[in-house]
């Protein structure tokens, strides 16, 4: 079966999102391993209603957190793409790059190579001007990620939607501009 792809990199495939991906895509918040670096793991309805907020994103901006496949096999491995960030901080509301795959397409360089495209499809088609990203100050596979794409860090912050106590509220914001990114490409 043939997907149509917004665009595509070497291995990946980026679409909109289907309603075969919502059984996955739950499967994949739901594991703990997946959603360690987030405060809870989301339940079914909890995965489908990030789905309708992901597509009425896709509605509003005309971008979003695409779903991504691996062209060879068509198989769905999660998101990478943009997303407004809106809540409380000195840098919102921005446009954040982010992904989330399966643990079984971690370290093969998926979301590198997803976010790289990103970067060139925000700055050259899309328009955009700066492109954020952000984690807690724990999550070094992100923080490795955001590096290796050239993003360079703009220091820290507490997160506003994250409690006190939890020890995912320190996190770490990263960006690149338009200038530096072609600068470098």
């Amino acid at each position: 079966m043939d997907k149509k792809y917004e665009f595509e990199s070497d291995r990946l495939g980026f679409r909109l999102w289907s309603d075969e991906d919502s059984v996955l895509f739950s499967r994949m918040n739901a594991d703990n391993k997946v959603m360690q670096y987030f405060p809870s793991v989301l339940n079914k309805k909890e995965s489908d209603k990030f789905i309708e907020k992901i597509m009425d994103h896709f509605k509003e901006y005309g971008y979003g957190l695409w779903a991504v496949d691996i062209k060879e096999t068509h198989e769905f491995i999660g998101f990478i793409g943009f997303y407004t960030a809106t809540f409380e901080s000195d840098f919102t509301p921005c446009v954040e790059i982010g992904w989330r795959l399966d643990d079984r397409f971690w370290n093969k360089g998926y979301a590198t190579e997803g976010a790289i495209k990103c970067l060139d499809y925000g700055f050259n088609i899309l328009g955009l001007n700066n492109i954020f990203s952000f984690t807690s100050k724990i999550n070094k596979p992100s923080i490795n990620v955001m590096k290796k794409i050239g993003l360079i860090e703009q220091g820290t912050f507490l997160h506003s939607n994250i409690s006190e106590d939890n020890p995912l509220r320190p996190h770490v914001l990263y960006k690149i501009d338009k200038k530096t990114y072609d600068k470098n490409h």
